[in-house]
């Protein structure tokens, strides 16, 4: 069975147990570690059985995948921050922007809170804020551990696009999660969304031992940052997204142009 996730700390954190045979299963897994953006072009690839997406790459993908109840990033403060420059506040729609894939989550509510930021370059996440500090970009939509790091690089948050959402619709802002190929057994999908819930709290109860591999692939290597990180994006919605979970990927899917 075929398996791809990112490198980030909340996937490496959910899954460690899963892959390092803690966790009993009746199927061999084998793992790929890619950046979200393509990881979101594999499944519009068919190219893995289980594979984190952004929930923005839903809507592309749905006649072949379908989520997990358990495994995702979702929650409260935890949403793309759109960044600039020093103390630059001004942009228009000419502004050059910085995404992190074009399927992503991010994406997607940027579009929904400013459709008129057109003017856009898909990169590498890590590198968004490198590119906004040569002024290649004039902002930059950032996610995962740089909202623990912008401000200590001389970048301002412009928006929070989670808490835009939060505010807007009082939901959770869901991120990402894990899909299956729709093709799969019914069995082996509720196998894996069962292990993984183990997974899950084999971190939790075994932390040190779990942070020293999750900071093998973390961007950011503090392990302070790392454990901030964990702590936002693996949370009860990872464990089981229950009925306020799934409303809000309903709502997200709905807000998709």
């Amino acid at each position: 069975m075929k398996l791809a996730i990112s490198p980030c700390p909340n996937d490496t954190f959910i899954f460690y147990a899963l892959l390092h045979q803690k966790i009993k299963i009746d199927f061999d897994i084998n793992v790929q570690y890619e950046d979200i953006a393509t990881l979101n072009q594999w499944a519009i690839d068919q190219k893995f059985d289980f594979i984190k997406l952004s929930f923005g790459c839903y809507p592309y993908i749905k006649d072949n995948y379908h989520y997990l109840q358990s495994g995702s990033a979702l929650g409260h403060g935890c949403g793309p921050l759109l960044l600039a420059k020093g103390d630059k506040t001004v942009f228009d729609n000419q502004s050059r922007v910085d995404i992190p894939g074009k399927y992503t989550t991010a994406n997607l509510l940027l579009n929904h809170f400013y459709p008129n930021l057109t003017n856009k370059t898909v990169c590498l996440f890590s590198e968004i804020t490198e590119r906004l500090l040569q002024n290649k970009s004039d902002l930059g939509l950032v996610i995962h551990e740089t909202r623990f790091t912008y401000h200590l690089q001389n970048l301002n948050k412009i928006a929070d696009l989670g808490q835009l959402w939060e505010e807007k619709y009082n939901l959770p802002i869901p991120l990402g999660g894990i899909f299956y190929k729709k093709s799969i057994s019914q069995d082996m999908v509720l196998e894996m969304q069962t292990a993984i819930e183990k997974s899950i709290e084999y971190s939790w109860n075994n932390q040190d031992e779990v942070l020293e591999f999750c900071q093998q692939y973390a961007q950011e290597m503090d392990k302070d940052v790392m454990l901030q990180h964990i702590k936002l994006y693996v949370n009860e919605y990872s464990l089981k997204l229950g009925s306020l979970g799934n409303q809000a990927i309903e709502h997200l899917f709905n807000t998709a142009p």
